[in-house]
């Protein structure tokens, strides 16, 4: 099965994700700056969220460089992850407006989570289908920085009921640790 359209109908549901969550921001009804303070929130949720899913598609991206083929199981995990990435709208949203709110950064927490299991288990997917001598096995080696954001998440989840800026920057210190360019899959594919 080819993993052109798996690769193209993921483009496109990313955009999506990323329109709704643009077209959330709304516009203060002032002109003056003091208008713009109480959006703050709203932006910088949007700001990280967007960094999130740039770093999503391109790690998908440099997944897809790297497969042969796809099967069901495969289209099913991509689907499973796309339906996570699909929240992140609702929980950017919530966590803006609720200025950082203990629970809605929680949940926001909850959301990435489920999002690196869903696709670490797209990662699975993929290298059970390849041959142990494929590109995309020999670029994922052992994947150090997805297990660490997943402890990262499930400390930061924890955290947000206690200080939740301080869960707030160690999501933030994840997105900053998958932005230091990951060169194994270029390596192996160029």
């Amino acid at each position: 099965m080819s993993k052109s359209r798996m690769e193209a109908f993921s483009d496109g549901v990313l955009a999506i994700i990323i329109t709704i969550m643009v077209l959330e921001l709304k516009v203060p009804h002032d002109t003056d700056l003091s208008s713009l303070i109480p959006v703050i929130p709203v932006f910088l949720s949007y700001i990280l969220s967007f960094l999130f899913l740039a770093i999503y598609w391109n790690n998908h991206h440099h997944l897809c460089q790297a497969i042969e083929k796809v099967n069901g199981r495969i289209l099913w995990a991509n689907i499973h992850l796309l339906f996570w990435l699909s929240l992140i709208p609702f929980v950017t949203g919530w966590m803006g407006e609720n200025h950082f709110a203990p629970l809605p950064v929680a949940l926001y927490g909850v959301v990435l989570l489920f999002d690196a299991i869903a696709y670490f288990i797209l990662t699975l997917t993929l290298k059970a289908h390849h041959d142990e001598n494929s590109k995309l096995v020999k670029a994922l080696g052992n994947d150090f920085k997805g297990k660490i954001s997943v402890v990262i998440y499930a400390i930061a989840i924890a955290l947000a009921f206690i200080n939740s800026i301080i869960a707030a920057v160690l999501y933030v210190t994840v997105a900053v640790m998958w932005l230091v360019p990951d060169k194994r899959f270029e390596k192996v594919i160029d």
